[in-house]
């Protein structure tokens, strides 16, 4: 589920095969960069923001640019891209063969001397310049897996939505980055929250937050989600995928529901 740890683990794995490297080769299969060559462009840094990825390049020293100048010594741009529910980025080694997904979902190919970088599927895909970011990212809320985390501010957000239910609150990104379906259900079971609660009555969101900001970590680095300890792949979660399944706290049937075009996964006896 590509949710913020998912992004962060991406976002390392396309730094470690990219970074420092080259461009030798692009190819982009979408209309609004189907022109751009990123030929002679080298990758600086791999890094994410909540949910979303920022491949960052400087421009070569001579030669066309990007967008038909003459010269782009000094120019950093932004691939910025989305992987919603659906997009993946892989690396592949030069020559390996690309297996992660048919091939008439690929949306972009990066090649350097070392590796291959494909993204499938992927949504939102846009190049600009790296100091118009902000434009991309600058509505999102502190990042659980950022250098920016603050707790506070996540409850300041989220509190100035009194009324909204918790569960939607904590995936509206421009409260906090980096939560969606999978951890929205695990924290709300975890503090024992109704995910219809609305903000107002939720004791201890700073609580809520921080349990968030931690089951999102202890997942970095690994590509297996696991919100109880286990990486047995029937045992990753508590409520989450489980649904007509016992309560690993009380035995009582698992639900699942569609709550604001998201589906939802509780314990209606442990969330009361």
């Amino acid at each position: 589920m590509p949710e913020g740890d998912t992004v962060w683990n991406t976002a390392r794995a396309l730094h470690r095969a990219l970074a420092g490297g080259r461009v030798t080769a692009s190819d982009f299969r979408v209309p609004q960069l189907a022109t751009v060559d990123l030929t002679g462009w080298t990758v600086l840094e791999s890094a994410s923001r909540g949910k979303h990825l920022l491949l960052r390049l400087r421009g070569p020293e001579t030669g066309a640019s990007a967008d038909g100048g003459d010269r782009d010594g000094g120019r950093h741009l932004t691939l910025h891209s989305h992987l919603r529910m659906d997009g993946a980025w892989r690396a592949y080694a030069p020559g390996e063969r690309w297996a992660a997904r048919p091939a008439h979902l690929i949306r972009a190919v990066l090649r350097t001397a070392d590796a291959v970088a494909v993204g499938y599927h992927i949504h939102d895909l846009a190049l600009v310049p790296s100091e118009e970011e902000k434009g991309l990212v600058g509505h999102l809320g502190p990042d659980l897996l950022g250098a920016d985390w603050d707790p506070a501010e996540a409850v300041r957000r989220l509190a100035a939505q009194p009324d909204t239910a918790i569960a939607e609150a904590l995936l509206d990104q421009r409260n906090l980055a980096g939560i969606g379906n999978l951890y929205k259900c695990e924290v709300l079971f975890l503090r024992g929250v109704d995910p219809w609660t609305p903000v107002r009555d939720v004791p201890d969101l700073a609580a809520m937050v921080t349990l968030a900001q931690k089951l999102l970590a202890a997942n970095r680095g690994r590509w297996t989600q696991s919100t109880t300890g286990s990486l047995r792949k029937t045992e990753t979660t508590y409520v989450y995928g489980r649904r007509a399944q016992p309560c690993r706290r009380c035995g009582t049937a698992i639900r699942k529901v569609e709550q604001a075009e998201r589906v939802t996964y509780w314990c209606p006896r442990c969330q009361t």
